[in-house]
C-alpha cells in the first residue's frame, strides 16, 4: 500500500520560509516521479513541482519558480519542498503524491495523502 505523510506546514509571514517533509511508504523514490501538488480555498488542486530520482529532472510551476525547491534523500524514501519568499497567495493544502509521468499533473495522480496546511500571513 502507499502511503505519504507530509509534515512541515504552518503560519508563517510573507517573506518567510517554510520546508515541507514527505515520507513515503510502498514504493522506493528511484521507481517513479514524485511531486508536490497544493489546493487554495476555491481554486483547483494545481501541481508545485515534481522530481525524478534517478536523474534528478524536475520542474517547477511558472508561481514558485525562484522560489521554491524540490529534493528528494533517496535513503530515507522521503521528498523536500524547500519555500521561500513566501507569498499569501502561497497559502494552500499542500500534497505530496505520485504523478504517471513527468508533467506533474493532478490528474494523473490516483491516490493523496492529508496534506498539510501552510498559511501566509500579509
Amino acid at each position: 500500500e502507499v502511503q505519504f505523510v507530509e509534515s512541515g506546514g504552518g503560519l508563517v509571514q510573507a517573506g518567510g520560509s517554510r520546508r515541507l517533509s514527505c515520507v513515503v511508504s510502498g514504493f522506493t523514490l528511484d521507481d517513479y516521479a514524485i511531486g508536490w501538488f497544493r489546493q487554495a480555498p476555491g481554486k483547483e488542486r494545481e501541481g508545485v513541482s515534481c522530481i525524478s530520482s534517478w536523474d534528478g529532472y524536475t520542474t517547477y510551476a511558472d508561481s514558485v519558480k525562484g522560489r521554491f525547491t524540490i529534493s528528494s534523500d533517496v535513503a530515507k524514501n522521503t521528498v523536500y519542498l524547500q519555500m521561500t519568499s513566501l507569498k499569501p497567495e502561497d497559502t494552500a493544502v499542500y500534497y505530496c503524491a505520485v504523478p504517471l509521468g513527468r508533467d506533474c499533473r493532478p490528474e494523473d495522480v490516483d491516490s493523496w495523502g492529508q496534506g498539510t496546511q501552510v498559511t501566509v500571513s500579509p
